[in-house]
């Protein structure tokens, strides 16, 4: 089955990308099924890149670190 865009992939972005969390260098955590239906993953990790922010995969989560800082995985 396959499942179909439901939102402008620009405005999907936008509103992802206005949450308060990443005014704060905080996180935004996102489903992957939900990214490749509303905006497919390669547009979204460019997205994130373009940001200077990292993309970490966690089982079927994508979560956006909203910082430009090193990362360390600790465990």
């Amino acid at each position: 089955m396959d499942t179909l865009r439901q939102t402008n992939p620009d405005f999907w972005l936008g509103q992802v990308f206005a949450a308060k969390a990443v005014t704060s260098r905080g996180v935004v955590r996102r489903s992957r099924a939900w990214v490749e239906t509303e905006i497919g993953l390669e547009r979204f990790e460019m997205a994130v890149r373009a940001r200077g922010f990292h993309l970490i995969e966690a089982g079927s989560q994508l979560v956006v670190i909203c910082d430009s800082s090193p990362v360390t995985i600790r465990f």
